[in-house]
């Protein structure tokens, strides 16, 4: 008799290499010339990333040094949701960026029906802002992630696959 195996569907990041991204960025900003002097801060705090600058023009420029940074440290563009820029103090912009971080409930379950509609000997449950996918066969679950590799594209968050027994 053939035991099971599984696998975590995640959608997690790097937190250490998110911090050193943004390390970089401050650096940059101390050293481009055309950001130097606008006094634009980025905090980074739990949940959010926070950009703090001049004008639209110097916010553009941070967030696309930001997507620069975390692509070079392979921290997907995804995790990163841009909200709308704020007036601020001053006359500052501030913008919010949200790190995004699990899976959401209603994408764990388009997930889990695909999953199933597709492989019908493999089990899938939702376990909190993950999903765990049960199978006998290794080929099969193999397959199941080279499927929702395929299906990423057309998420808007990025899929990890952890604790493959």
């Amino acid at each position: 008799m053939a035991s099971a195996s599984s696998f975590d569907v995640v959608s997690d990041f790097d937190r250490q290499e998110l911090v050193n991204a943004v390390d970089q960025l401050k650096r940059e900003i101390l050293q481009r010339y055309d950001l130097k002097d606008t006094n634009s801060e980025v905090k980074l705090e739990e949940a959010t990333l926070i950009i703090t600058t001049e004008s639209d023009l110097t916010l553009q420029a941070i967030e696309d040094v930001l997507r620069q940074k975390a692509v070079k440290r392979n921290l997907s563009l995804k995790i990163f949701e841009f909200q709308k820029p704020e007036a601020s103090a001053g006359n500052r912009v501030l913008q919010r960026v949200l790190l995004r971080k699990g899976i959401p409930q209603e994408i764990a379950k388009k997930l889990s029906k695909e999953i199933r509609n597709e492989f019908k000997k493999i089990n899938v449950s939702i376990q909190g802002e993950s999903l765990r996918v049960i199978g006998k066969n290794k080929d099969e679950l193999q397959a199941v992630i080279a499927f929702l590799r395929n299906m990423e594209e057309a998420l808007d968050i990025p899929l990890q696959f952890d604790n493959y027994r």
